[in-house]
């Protein structure tokens, strides 16, 4: 069943177009808190988002904007305001289509059921984690926190998947040597210890001081 995520902040035309997907076997949610798109978007992580542009906070180009640099998922605009320089900056920010309202529901489903085959017959949705904001794309090592991009290191990146998959539990010491290292060999247990604080120096130079914390004598989580 594909997933779609609505992101319109008139209620009565979300719920609509819910609850018509829904009637066609999609599994549909729609966006509330228009300050935290991001977060729903990878929490939910929809196969196509129908997007549109004049939203409370900011606005359908930034939000579209703003996935493009973690997922190449389709994005259908759904606006009034229809005129050229909006459905050239829609495809120009990254949007696949563009429905200008008032609509019919069937030429919708229509538009997204041609978009879903187009898309998934050849490839799939990249994986996402996110905690507090911080989004680590799996298909490039990138982390990605407000609007920017912060390289990886391969063991950077290993520490964070391994602490986001087991988001609210502590992952001992010697498991992530084992899985930074892959060996049974010895490893000095002040290596995963300088890997840290370096991990930990790059992330608070973005304004994510804390995001790792230490469980003294055990191993670290984030939560």
């Amino acid at each position: 069943m594909y997933k779609i995520l609505i992101v319109e902040d008139d209620e009565i035309i979300a719920k609509s177009i819910k609850n018509h997907l829904q009637s066609w076997g999609y599994a549909v949610e729609c966006v509330e808190e228009f300050k935290e798109v991001m977060t729903h978007f990878v929490e939910y992580g929809p196969q196509l988002v129908l997007l549109d542009i004049s939203l409370t906070s900011y606005n359908g180009f930034h939000w579209c904007s703003e996935i493009r640099k973690v997922s190449k998922v389709p994005i259908i605009f759904i606006s009034s305001a229809a005129d050229n320089m909006n459905l050239v900056m829609a495809i120009n920010m990254g949007g696949d289509d563009f429905i200008p309202k008032p609509f019919d529901l069937t030429i919708l489903t229509t538009k997204v059921q041609a978009l879903l085959r187009r898309t998934y017959e050849f490839s799939t949705n990249s994986q996402l984690l996110e905690h507090k904001g911080a989004i680590l794309n799996i298909s490039d090592s990138t982390l990605i926190y407000q609007q920017n991009k912060i390289e990886l290191s391969k063991n950077d990146f290993k520490i964070l998947h391994i602490l986001l998959e087991n988001k609210g539990k502590t992952v001992t010491r010697d498991a992530l040597m084992t899985k930074l290292w892959e060996t049974d060999h010895f490893i000095d247990d002040n290596t995963l210890t300088v890997n840290m604080t370096r991990l930990r120096k790059k992330l608070e130079d973005f304004d994510l001081t804390g995001f790792i914390k230490t469980k003294k004598g055990i191993g670290y989580l984030v939560d």
